[in-house]
């Protein structure tokens, strides 16, 4: 797995103490290039002694009214979102494509069929990260990778973290949302172990939605 700027101490112990091996890098996606996405991937498959389920889970947000929105702060939510989740994609796929198997997982969102309010960088990245889930179907699927993407509802995680903490868009939000609350992360990481399992050994370009019910209304 990989970090920014805390070593995640707590989720490599569990999965050592199931028996796993597990490693953390420190990695900064909004300066990635290819040549630093292939080593990350190398040092990976080096690290595991392979390389089976790339899950793209690195993701920011910016708020704020699209006409002040400064050049700068697209660019940096189109880094994390997107051209991360390209190289990191590219990088992975080259190694899963050579030994004939893989699963890759995009986390999208319920932005990628919205246009959200006052997030312009971010839905648009979710956008292009659906279509992106789309295309590497196409190519790989035939190959024994297969590519699908989750799009979570409203979750409780940071960039949450404005919207829940101010009363009149938080209630707002909750009066739409059919399941009447935010999501827990946990909840949307069912959907990942789904998609990296054998089960959805048939699933290729799907988007699985955990929403509470959020697209239905």
């Amino acid at each position: 797995m990989t970090y920014r700027s805390h070593a995640p101490e707590d989720t490599l112990s569990k999965i050592k103490d199931l028996g796993r091996i597990a490693t953390a890098v420190s990695a900064d996606f909004t300066n990635m290039d290819q040549s630093a996405a292939s080593e990350l991937v190398d040092f990976a498959t080096d690290t595991l002694g392979g390389l089976d389920i790339l899950v793209n889970n690195a993701g920011i947000i910016h708020r704020e009214d699209s006409v002040n929105m400064p050049l700068e702060e697209w660019r940096r939510v189109l880094a994390v979102n997107l051209d991360s989740v390209w190289l990191l994609s590219q990088a992975a796929g080259k190694h899963m494509v050579a030994q004939g198997s893989g699963k890759i997982v995009i986390v999208s969102s319920v932005l990628a069929a919205q246009g959200g309010l006052r997030v312009p960088a971010y839905a648009a990245s979710k956008h292009a990260v659906t279509g992106l889930t789309k295309a590497l179907c196409n190519e790989w699927a035939s190959q024994g990778v297969n590519v699908n993407a989750i799009a979570p509802g409203y979750t409780a995680t940071d960039n949450t973290q404005a919207l829940r903490d101010d009363p009149e868009r938080s209630k707002a939000l909750l009066e739409r949302i059919p399941a009447g609350r935010f999501a827990e992360p946990s909840e949307i990481a069912g959907a990942a172990v789904f998609l990296a399992s054998d089960a959805a050994a048939y699933c290729h370009g799907s988007v699985v939605t955990v929403d509470g019910g959020w697209l239905a209304r």
